[in-house]
């Protein structure tokens, strides 16, 4: 049985509370929301904080404010946020995306703010203290070398967010608050390409809202690759987002990658698609075109060289999604389960 390490556990009723707390005990404290993803690691002892400060008491940190955009409270549970009114019809993308997060039960307990953060995932640093140990540990942690590439640098961990992807291509930005003051920061501004130093997230900074902008015109859509069909983190997630025009072509687009990266990106299909219609020539050079910015690394499940080559068709599904194509035999085939 793999037991916590101790540590103390401070639970704040205000975010100004809850930074003064991060800012006095320095690196020693970590924020803890739904603990879905830090008490595992904590476990195996990826991460031994001295300090736990819970966010799941903090005044506002559930808020949802609906107007021309949308703010979304960055303590809302997955479930909550696939709940929240309307959604699923004015921002479909990321209601797909937190419908495929983990599990019922998890989705209960995680929140949208903590997945956002989510630590980066690799093969050989999501092991008990004692398998790393055995192999000198590795970069992310403790060791100094990084065994997917023994050459390289910098760790490649990598993202595996499902919310994050499908918020970048709707254009959403988040806030991070902390004994400084307030500000927003678009969320494709906020990962960097490091498995190690993911975050742009200043140290006390604390995320409480992500806001949407207006959806009025646009469509959006989020696929994911996993081996089952529920429960498994993404080796793959393609979300895209278009503005149409009344004629049915494309005035604006984003199409983001996941799970391929240490950090989930924006690609440069978005300006390749403005101005033209979803045809199959089109989509499929957009497909070819988002492919070539994927690589992904022999650090998580499925043959390496196969998930790169799956980018293109993921791609394609989602666009053509995005055209009205009826693909619900592809997401029952591909995700094991229809939305």
């Amino acid at each position: 049985m793999m037991r916590l390490p101790w540590f103390r556990f401070e639970s704040p009723r205000s975010v100004a509370e809850a930074a003064r707390i991060l800012e006095g005990e320095g690196p020693g404290a970590v924020l803890i929301a739904g603990g879905t993803d830090l008490l595992p690691n904590m476990k195996r002892r990826q991460q031994a904080p001295q300090v736990l400060v819970s966010l799941s008491r903090v005044e506002g940190m559930k808020a949802v404010e609906d107007g021309a955009g949308l703010t979304l409270g960055g303590g809302l549970t997955l479930a909550e946020v696939i709940g929240t009114a309307g959604l699923r019809a004015r921002y479909p993308g990321l209601w797909q995306a937190a419908s495929q997060v983990a599990t019922a039960q998890l989705r209960n307990m995680g929140t949208l703010g903590g997945n956002l953060c989510l630590d980066t995932r690799c093969s050989y640093y999501d092991q008990n203290h004692e398998w790393r140990k055995a192999i000198g540990f590795c970069m992310k942690r403790d060791g100094e070398t990084c065994w997917v590439a023994t050459a390289s640098k910098r760790c490649l961990a990598v993202s595996s967010t499902d919310c994050a992807p499908a918020l970048i291509a709707l254009g959403a930005s988040v806030r991070l608050e902390s004994t400084a003051g307030e500000r927003d920061v678009a969320l494709a501004d906020l990962y960097r390409n490091d498995g190690i130093d993911y975050l742009t997230r200043r140290p006390g900074e604390i995320l409480t809202r992500v806001l949407l902008p207006d959806a009025a015109e646009w469509t959006s859509t989020y696929w994911k690759l996993r081996r089952r069909g529920s429960f498994d983190f993404p080796v793959l997630g393609v979300a895209a987002a278009a503005k149409l025009a009344p004629d049915g072509s494309i005035t604006e687009a984003r199409v983001a990658l996941g799970a391929v990266s240490s950090h989930p990106f924006l690609t440069r299909a978005g300006e390749f698609l403005a101005g033209k219609r979803l045809t199959d020539e089109v989509i499929a050079e957009a497909a070819r075109m988002v492919a070539s910015r994927a690589k992904p690394m022999d650090n998580t499940d499925f043959d390496v060289y196969w998930r790169k080559e799956v980018v293109a068709e993921f791609t394609g599904y989602a666009l053509r999604e995005r055209r009205g194509d009826d693909m619900d035999a592809v997401r029952l085939r591909t995700a094991r389960r229809t939305l």
